[in-house]
């Protein structure tokens, strides 16, 4: 197995290695362009096996110290460190991580804007004076890169230069990983790709009410080699009660709120059976970044720049 490049629509490129699937863009001078896709081409050639290496440690639930070795996977460990009082892996911030490593190929001189989207977690470089327009929508399952149909969106945000936000992620039980929670999506805006990733997966486990109409199975009988052992995990969530919808949004919405008085998170929109809660940035420069469509549901899933 090898790691694999092509070209797509609109100049954006697509790395694939095994279940690292890519999708970068950039804009700017060409050749600053060309330069910074071959520098994340070559680094993300090496991604996998690096994590591969501490793989066994990677799924150790994080403790008071980090004895992880490469970059990516401190970064792992760091980003879900707050969060260790209760039972959580590095693995919570794979996505995330990855996508801030190779961001960092983009941040040169010539280089107006970027974003790297590894499946719905996305870092972002934005120059002084440029913005990133990132469109929304509720259900991850009907996300795929390899599906080339248009996606409707529900709705869209705007993240500039001059704000605290490099890292949008989304968690959820529909989404690639597993959830312990009911929402369908929670997107999170934060300082850091990796500190999204983690933060959404801790915001959409909160989400969550006890009812018959929630199965659940243990982890381990979902995925043979499940970080999270065997911990029960959502696999189905039949319509609830309205009451019970918004009891587990309003868990959730706690969580992150509760988050972003930390100073961990900047922003959430939480999605669960066709209803939503949105924490507004603190920041007054950046209150309003929410631009719903038709529909309030919305979860993170790529970037459109306008």
């Amino acid at each position: 197995m090898t790691a694999q490049r092509s070209v797509l629509d609109a100049g954006r490129l697509h790395f694939n290695h095994g279940p690292i699937d890519i999708v970068a863009e950039a804009h700017g001078n060409d050749v600053e362009v060309a330069v910074a896709h071959e520098c994340a081409w070559r680094r993300f050639e090496t991604v996998l096996e690096e994590l591969v290496a501490e793989l066994p440690l990677l799924r150790q639930p994080v403790g008071d110290s980090c004895p992880l070795r490469g970059t990516i996977a401190r970064r792992m460990w760091q980003a879900c460190a707050p969060f260790r009082a209760g039972f959580i892996t590095p693995m919570a911030a794979v996505a995330g991580a990855v996508a801030q490593e190779l961001i960092a190929c983009y941040r040169r001189e010539g280089i107006e804007r970027a974003w790297i989207n590894n499946g719905g977690d996305i870092a972002l470089h934005l120059a002084p004076g440029q913005s990133a327009r990132i469109g929304l929508f509720a259900d991850l399952a009907r996300f795929d890169l390899r599906d080339r149909v248009p996606l409707t969106t529900d709705g869209q945000f705007e993240l500039r230069a001059e704000m605290p936000v490099r890292g949008v992620a989304t968690s959820g039980w529909r989404g690639r990983s597993f959830s312990l929670g009911i929402a369908d999506s929670v997107t999170v805006l934060a300082a850091t790709a990796a500190e999204a990733d983690a933060a959404a997966t801790v915001i959409a486990n909160a989400v969550d009410v006890q009812d018959p109409g929630i199965l659940r199975r243990p982890a381990s009988q979902c995925k043979d080699d499940s970080d999270l052992g065997d911990i029960p995990v959502t696999v189905e969530v039949r319509p609830l009660a309205i009451a019970q919808v918004q009891h587990a949004l309003a868990a959730g919405e706690a969580r992150a709120m509760a988050l972003q008085r930390q100073g961990l998170i900047a922003s959430a929109m939480l999605v669960c059976q066709g209803q939503w809660r949105l924490v507004e940035p603190l920041s007054s420069s950046a209150s309003g970044i929410f631009a719903l469509g038709n529909s309030p549901q919305a979860a993170a899933v790529g970037s459109v720049f306008a």
